[in-house]
C-alpha cells in the first residue's frame, strides 16, 4: 500500500468506485456499444459478415496483446501516466473509427482502440489495492464490479439508438466524447496511488524476471484461469445476442434490452452480496458459494434446454443467475491475484486480464460462431467454460 494512502483519497469510497468502474467499463462499452450497427456497418462498407467479426476480434486480440504491459508500465512509470496515454489513445481509435470509408480501416483503429482501452480495467484494479487495506479493498473492489454492470446494460440501448436515428459513424463519434469527458475526469481527479519507492526499474531484465517469476507461479495461473475464464459463460451469451435473442428467442430488436437488464441485475445484485459479506466470512467460501451457484445454474440450464424449448418467459433467467455467482467470486480472487506477489501488482493485474481477454476473444472469434444458433450448444459451452474455472479452483486448493 501507499504510505500516505489514508491521504490520497479522502471523499467517499463510492466516488472513487465510480471513477475506477467507469475505466474499466471503458472496454466492454466499446464493444456492446456498437454491436448494434453490425448491419449498417456491412452494408455502408460492404463487408462480409466475417469482416464484422474480425473488427470485434480484432479489438479483442489487440486488447488481450497490451494487457501484458498496461500493468507493467505502471508499476514503473506510475497509475496515472499509463491511465491517461490509454484514454487519450483510445480517444483518437474512435474518432478514427468514425472516419473510417473501408472495412479494412475501422479494423485498424478498432486494434487501436483494443491496444489502449485495457489500461483502465488493468490499472483501476491496482489503484484499490495501492490504497486500500483486504476487507475494505474488497469492498471497492465489489462496488467497482456494480457500477461496471451497468456500463453493459446501457451500451446497447444506446448504441442502437444513435445507429437507428443517425448513423453508425455516431456510435463512435459518441465513443470519442466518451473518452474526452474520462480523460478530463482522470487529470483532475485521479490519484497517483504508487508511490516512488514502490515503483519497479523500467529494463528489460527486470521485466522478464517478473513475467518469468508470475510465469511460472502455479498459484497465480489458476488463481488467473479462476477468475477470467468463468466470465466467458456470460460473455458466450452477449457475443451471440443477436442470433440468440433474435433468432432463437424470436425476440424483436427493441425488446434485447431485457436480456441486458437481466444479466446486468445479476452482476450488480452478486457484487452487492460480495461487498456485504467482505470481512465476514471467509474467502474461500465466498468463493465456493459464487461457484456453487454459477455450478447449479450451468447444469439447470443445460438440461432445461435439453428437454424444452427455449423461450423467453425462462431462458434469460440463467443468465442473470450465473452472473450472479460469478460477480460474487472475482472480486475475491481479484484481490489473492493482486496480493501474490505486491511489488509487482500492476504486471499481476496484466497477466491476469491477459488471461481473461485472450479467452475472450478465443471464445469471440472461433466459439460464438459455433454455437450461437442453437440454445442447448450455447446452454453446454457455457458449462465447459464454468467448470474450466471451477477445475482450476479446485486444483489450487488441493495443492
Amino acid at each position: 500500500m501507499h504510505p500516505q494512502a489514508d491521504r490520497l483519497w479522502t471523499g467517499p469510497r463510492w466516488t472513487l468506485s465510480v471513477l475506477l468502474a467507469a475505466l474499466g467499463a471503458l472496454g466492454p462499452f466499446a464493444i456492446d456499444t456498437y454491436l448494434p450497427a453490425f448491419a449498417g456497418i456491412a452494408t455502408d462498407l460492404q463487408a462480409t459478415p466475417l469482416q464484422i467479426q474480425q473488427t470485434l476480434s480484432a479489438y479483442l486480440f489487440a486488447f488481450a496483446f497490451m494487457s501484458l504491459f498496461h500493468g507493467s508500465l505502471s508499476d514503473s512509470l506510475g497509475r496515472r501516466p499509463v491511465v491517461l496515454t490509454g484514454i487519450a489513445v483510445f480517444t483518437l481509435a474512435s474518432a478514427g473509427c468514425a472516419l473510417s470509408q473501408s472495412i479494412g480501416q475501422l479494423i485498424f483503429f478498432r486494434a487501436l482502440q483494443g491496444l489502449s482501452t485495457g489500461a483502465g480495467i488493468v490499472v483501476s484494479r491496482a489503484v484499490i489495492r495501492d490504497i486500500y487495506p483486504p476487507a475494505d479493498a474488497q469492498r471497492v473492489m465489489s462496488q467497482v464490479t456494480l457500477f461496471f454492470g451497468v456500463a453493459p446494460a446501457i451500451a446497447p440501448i444506446v448504441g442502437g439508438f444513435l445507429f437507428v436515428h443517425i448513423s453508425w459513424h455516431a456510435v463512435f463519434w459518441f465513443l470519442t466524447a466518451v473518452g474526452v469527458v474520462l480523460g478530463l475526469a482522470n487529470w483532475f481527479l485521479l490519484p497517483e496511488s504508487l508511490h516512488p519507492s514502490q515503483r519497479q526499474p523500467f529494463d528489460a531484465r527486470n521485466l522478464l524476471k517478473g513475467y518469468r517469476q508470475l510465469g511460472s507461479s502455479s498459484r497465480f495461473l489458476l488463481l488467473a484461469l479462476a477468475s477470467g475464464v468463468p466470465f466467458n459463460g456470460m460473455f458466450l451469451y452477449v457475443l451471440s445476442a443477436p442470433t440468440f435473442l433474435g433468432e432463437i428467442l424470436l425476440l424483436q430488436p427493441t425488446q434485447f434490452f431485457w436480456f441486458f437488464v437481466c444479466t446486468i441485475s445479476g452482476i450488480m445484485a452478486g457484487a452487492f452480496i460480495s461487498g456485504r459479506l467482505a470481512g465476514r466470512i471467509a474467502p474461500e467460501r465466498q468463493i465456493r458459494i459464487g461457484f456453487s451457484v454459477m455450478l447449479v445454474v450451468s447444469v439447470g440450464n443445460l438440461l432445461a434446454n435439453l428437454f424444452f424449448t427455449a423461450h423467453v418467459s425462462w431462458a434469460l433467467l440463467p443468465i442473470g443467475l450465473y452472473s450472479l455467482g460469478w460477480a460474487m467470486m472475482t472480486p475475491v480472487v481479484t484481490l489473492m491475484v493482486l496480493d501474490l506477489h505486491p511489488e509487482r501488482r500492476g504486471m499481476s493485474a496484466s497477466m491476469q486480464a491477459f488471461i481473461g481477454s485472450a479467452s475472450n476473444g478465443v471464445v469471440a472469434g472461433v466459439l460464438s460462431p459455433l454455437v450461437m444458433h442453437s440454445a442447448v450448444h450455447l446452454a453446454l459451452a457455457s458449462l465447459l467454460l464454468m467448470l474450466v474455472g471451477l477445475l482450476a479452483w479446485g486444483w489450487l486448493q488441493r495443492r
